[in-house]
């Protein structure tokens, strides 16, 4: 059993329970511990098994109660999970602190998405790892390849979603990759979307647009993944426009822009699905428009038409590349 514990003023190293002074009774363990720094008001403690690869054990645990022998601060956490939670799956559980009077954070299950061109075709071979970070800390390094769930695959795109449980991390900001393989081969990877699963926004988007060239006798690949841009829901958009009204100076924070979209003239090449698109700019980066309202067509993105789309969006300054996409309905 290994812990690592986050307080106010960081986090601990991996504290196993393997070489401890321990006392034992009756389904109860009792290790002392030495913590190398002072860590301030703990708020998260994360709990795992080392070394599983050539075991199929599992442990039971109910709950913890950790004191600090000094201060005599005391808390419990009710935990009633069994490690790993699958076999070959997620490793880690995550607990809030509670204390008394003090309004402890909730766990969150996040949904990150990947978006790569063959990671499916290898994933028997490859192991890759995310640590994802915000403001309340880190999830440590999750496994992404154990449990895949809506899984797409088309001709030359495809992804796949992760869930993952963890104490609430705040505002993300960061993601690292850890990429591994017992064959040479090579992975094309495009982005991450991030997100709690009980939320349809905000969308974290981290964009990766590499392809790792992986050796069986070479370390792993890490890629530090900063934040590329979030997509907030039309809530916050409302709320933005609001307060530029109620400020009144809503004609100099705003651009417009004229947008036309030119649809292919082949079979299929039309869409009844839902389009946006978000402007890179050297100043600011614009929340993901949605592509409703044509000027041209009542029913937009028809093969062979152009669409003519007006919209406003903050100060941008020199624009540098777009994205655009769909939600993928309809045909």
């Amino acid at each position: 059993l290994v812990m690592v514990f986050y307080g106010s003023n960081g986090k601990s190293n991996l504290v196993s329970m393997e070489n401890k002074v321990e006392h034992q009774a009756k389904n109860q363990i009792t290790y002392d511990i030495h913590l190398t720094s002072d860590l301030g008001m703990l708020y998260k403690v994360r709990l795992g098994l080392q070394s599983l690869e050539n075991s199929i054990s599992q442990l039971f645990l109910h709950q913890l109660k950790m004191q600090n022998t000094s201060t005599l601060d005391t808390f419990r956490l009710t935990i009633n999970k069994t490690l790993p939670l699958s076999h070959s799956g997620d490793r880690w559980i995550e607990f809030p602190v509670e204390w008394p009077l003090k309004e402890a954070l909730s766990v969150v299950m996040y949904h990150l998405t990947v978006f790569s061109r063959n990671i499916l075709s290898e994933r028997n071979l490859v192991h890759m790892t995310a640590c994802i970070y915000g403001t309340h800390g880190d999830t440590g390094d999750r496994s992404l390849l154990w449990s895949l769930q809506n899984v797409q695959q088309r001709e030359d795109n495809e992804s796949f979603l992760v869930i993952m449980e963890a104490v609430e991390l705040g505002e993300l900001d960061k993601v690292v990759l850890s990429i591994s393989s017992k064959t040479d081969c090579k992975l094309d990877i495009k982005k991450l979307h991030l997100k709690e699963a009980a939320k349809e926004h905000p969308i974290y988007v981290f964009e990766v647009n590499e392809t790792f060239s992986l050796d069986a006798n070479k370390p792993e690949i890490q890629r530090e993944l900063l934040l590329s841009f979030v997509i907030r829901g039309d809530k916050q958009k409302n709320d933005i426009g609001n307060t530029l009204n109620e400020e009144g100076n809503q004609a100099s924070n705003l651009t417009e822009y004229t947008i036309k979209v030119y649809t292919g003239d082949k079979r299929g090449a039309g869409t009844d699905a839902n389009v946006h698109i978000i402007l890179f700019g050297s100043e600011d980066i614009s929340e993901a428009i949605q592509l409703f309202h044509s000027l041209d067509h009542q029913d937009p993105f028809e093969r062979g038409k152009v669409d003519t789309f007006k919209i406003k969006t903050k100060r941008l300054g020199s624009l540098q590349s777009i994205e655009i996409g769909h939600d993928g309905k309809g045909f």
